[in-house]
């Protein structure tokens, strides 16, 4: 299982700089096995990572997978585990989000899918990343959300799988593109959904997609 996990995140976490996510080796990924946490080291390329360079740590943060030191935004992805039934984390340094996180403390209802991530999408206040002011900031943000944007910095969304997550970060990102194109006519302004019309969105997204 912790093969297969790897694998998953590796593919995901080079997903996000595929996609034009992230730059580099910023963001980070992470996927829950049991109790063991599965996530990206710090500073390495995801084109690089080998199925021997897996890095997995405990729900309090010791290492008990691999050589290579976790991401420094562990105490981030752990909080989140500890506090809500993620399954998965990822975290970008998305364009769009990171700059509507500087323009807003709440994304405006631009589009149904906000109802995907629980309602409207917040923005955690700024705190220095890797610390646990901003893992407690990124918390509260969450809080009845599968997603949120931290400010001046990126965005975070969870999941019950690694597909999830990533789903969910994609289309906060396409979001926010919306609302930035859309706040970008001249003498116009966006017309916004309303908290009932998100509700009713959200109520038809649960039953969305294929049933087993």
């Amino acid at each position: 299982m912790i093969a297969a996990a790897w694998e998953e995140l590796v593919t995901t976490a080079r997903r996000t700089v595929t996609d034009g996510l992230v730059v580099g080796t910023s963001g980070n990924v992470s996927v829950r096995v049991g109790d063991t946490v599965l996530v990206t080291p710090t500073g390495v390329p995801y084109d690089r990572l080998k199925p021997s360079d897996a890095v997995g740590v405990d729900l309090d943060g010791r290492q008990v997978l691999g050589s290579l030191r976790p991401t420094s935004e562990l105490p981030m992805h752990l909080l989140v585990y500890r506090e809500t039934d993620a399954r998965a984390v990822v975290h970008t340094h998305a364009a769009h989000a990171t700059a509507v996180s500087t323009l807003v403390p709440e994304l405006p209802l631009i589009h149904y899918m906000a109802g995907a991530v629980g309602g409207p999408v917040r923005v955690a206040p700024y705190a220095t990343y890797g610390t646990p002011e901003l893992a407690a900031n990124v918390l509260r943000a969450l809080e009845g959300r599968a997603a949120c944007l931290l400010q001046n910095h990126g965005t975070l969304a969870h999941g019950a799988s690694l597909d999830q997550a990533y789903d969910r970060t994609a289309q906060l990102e396409w979001m926010c593109r919306v609302w930035l194109l859309a706040s970008s006519v001249p003498g116009l302004a966006p017309n916004l959904l309303s908290p009932a019309q998100l509700d009713e969105a959200g109520e038809r997204l649960r039953g969305y997609g294929q049933r087993d």
